[in-house]
C-alpha cells in the first residue's frame, strides 16, 4: 500500500529528501511520472503521489519518510493496499520511464 500525509502535516519536507522515488511534493507543486506532468494531489499540505509510492521497496525495509515525519502525520493508506510483488512492479516501472 502507498502512504499518505494527513492534514496533521506541516510541511517542513522533512519527509521529501528521504523519498528514494521522488514521490513527496509541496503543496500546490504538479508532479512527474516518465516526463509527463500531473496536477498537484493537495494544495493544503505536502502530499505523496501514490503512483509514485513503493513504500521504499527495493530501497528500504520499510517507509523512510514516516520515521522523518515530526508530526507523525504520515501513515499507511488502508484505500491502497499493494503486496511488495505490486509495490516492486511498481520501482521496476520507475525505473524505466524515469522518476
Amino acid at each position: 500500500m502507498a502512504v499518505i500525509i494527513t492534514d496533521e502535516c506541516i510541511s517542513c519536507n522533512a519527509c521529501e529528501a528521504e523519498c528514494p522515488n521522488t514521490a513527496i511534493y509541496s503543496p500546490g507543486m504538479t508532479y512527474n511520472i516518465g516526463g509527463t506532468e500531473y496536477p498537484a494531489l493537495s494544495e493544503d499540505h505536502t502530499y505523496i503521489a501514490f503512483d509514485k509510492c513503493t513504500e521504499c521497496v527495493g530501497f528500504y525495509d520499510e517507509p523512510q519518510c514516516i520515521a522523518a515525519c515530526p508530526t507523525e502525520a504520515i501513515v499507511k493508506d488502508e484505500n491502497r493496499v499493494e503486496t511488495n510483488e505490486q509495490l516492486m512492479a511498481k520501482k521496476e516501472h520507475l525505473d524505466k520511464v524515469g522518476r
